[in-house]
């Protein structure tokens, strides 16, 4: 009688072929091939997130060697920005609010609510480009406070035209000066329309006898660029500079600022 080969207990299944990954054997079918593309895309990113710190360095090396000079005005909103976005290029965006807003000034003096509706900004990135607006102007009211900037008068005039020149809208200031022509403070009475705010005659001497001042500079803008003074402008401003001489106050000067200049009062000989 035949005998009958015994079948084997427990038989191997057939097994997948081998490959090496990572120095241990693994079966071809389970190759991580996803694996090797999340490294390439890994390595992909650390390559630009590399570049793009090596251009912010080189960027801010060379504000830090020239102080500024030299360098475009989307190459300083691009340093501002750095400190904003920590890693996306934003050479694009800086060079957007500058077309948008027509220069570097315009992008610091726009309006928070402006400045947000731009496409990459967002409320994190205007309120920083917002600051830096304030600091700029605290800076040049500093100076305009020095005792040793005032003689010529030009730190009054760069002060009122970073405050005042790009506003959407009339604005009154009265600077108040000491019996040196020093300034004690300046404040902004008035805002009104695009083309018209009012004045208060009682309002001006009221605040000049209060920050016990011997004289006041008037100051207010046009937003139409036009810095022209209208009649009303001359009356006003004669209106004013009599009341304030009948308390021993004189009227230093007024000025009309615009984006791109000013006009003075005095120098006009309109007083």
């Amino acid at each position: 009688m035949p005998r009958r080969r015994a079948s084997r207990v427990g038989a191997e299944e057939p097994r997948l072929p081998l490959s090496l990954v990572d120095g241990r054997v693994q079966p071809e079918s389970e190759a991580p091939d996803s694996r090797d593309a999340d490294r390439k895309a890994a390595d992909r990113e650390a390559a630009e997130k590399k570049r793009k710190q090596g251009h912010r360095g080189r960027l801010r090396q060379r504000f830090l060697e020239s102080g500024g000079r030299g360098m475009e005005d989307y190459e300083i909103l691009e340093l501002i920005l750095i400190g904003l976005i920590p890693v996306k290029d934003v050479k694009p965006l800086a060079k957007i609010f500058l077309e948008e807003f027509k220069g570097l000034s315009g992008v610091l003096s726009a309006p928070y609510e402006k400045l947000t509706a731009i496409d990459g900004s967002g409320p994190a990135v205007a309120a920083g480009l917002k600051v830096v607006h304030e600091a700029g102007l605290r800076l040049l009211r500093q100076k305009m406070l020095d005792p040793d900037t005032l003689s010529s008068e030009q730190a009054v005039i760069d002060y009122c035209r970073a405050r005042m020149g790009l506003e959407p809208v009339e604005q009154f200031r009265v600077i108040f000066l000491n019996v040196q022509n020093q300034v004690i403070d300046d404040e902004e009475q008035q805002r009104g329309v695009v083309n018209h705010t009012p004045v208060y005659t009682r309002q001006v001497v009221k605040r000049a006898l209060e920050m016990e001042a011997s004289a006041v500079i008037m100051v207010h803008n046009h937003p139409s660029g036009n810095p022209a003074p209208s009649q009303a402008d001359i009356q006003m401003t004669r209106t004013v500079r009599d009341a304030l001489k009948a308390v021993d106050i004189v009227l230093h000067d007024h000025l009309i600022i615009v984006r791109g200049g000013h006009l003075s009062f005095r120098a006009q000989k309109l007083i």
